[in-house]
């Protein structure tokens, strides 16, 4: 019959502090995994509803005829659109130059456009400059409200007038 030393546990036992450690180490598992999960969440939930612009509206009021009287050359520079009456005869053309896409400005010519140089005439049509066709002319209409309607989603010719 061989004496021997005990045979050793497989496993150590172990000590209050390593217990302590453990379970610490568990907790703060368990509060990571499920923070994640929560901001995981929330993400989704954000991501779900498109951040989508739709832009400024084609169509858009800009006043009664009375607001312009006849001879003025009016610039909404918000809707990027110059209101011109003649008369009884209403037109809107675009002050977005047809180069880059600057925003020009009516000058005692026509138009002008402060950042390359492009000159347009009266009615919008290329006098200098590198711009390389003329200002678009917008549909304009009488709402049933008595208001007028620029809608820059249709172009009209040239020349073409709403009669008031």
């Amino acid at each position: 019959m061989a004496v021997g030393k005990p045979a050793k546990h497989a496993v150590e036992e172990l000590t209050e502090g390593q217990q302590n450690r453990r379970r610490m180490l568990a907790w703060l598992s368990s509060v990571g995994l499920f923070g994640s999960a929560i901001i995981s969440a929330i993400s989704n939930l954000v991501f779900i509803k498109p951040r989508a612009t739709y832009g400024a509206p084609n169509r858009f009021g800009i006043g009664k005829p009375d607001d312009f009287p006849s001879g003025t050359r009016i610039a909404l520079g918000e809707h990027r659109v110059c209101i011109v009456r003649e008369g009884d005869k209403l037109c809107a053309i675009s002050t977005t130059c047809t180069h880059l896409g600057c925003i020009i400005a009516p000058s005692e010519t026509g138009f002008a456009c402060p950042c390359h140089g492009s000159r347009f005439d009266q009615d919008g049509n290329v006098t200098g400059g590198p711009a390389p066709k003329p200002l678009p002319w917008y549909a304009l209409s009488l709402a049933p409200n008595g208001e007028l309607e620029v809608d820059k989603g249709t172009e009209v010719g040239a020349g073409t007038y709403l009669k008031v």
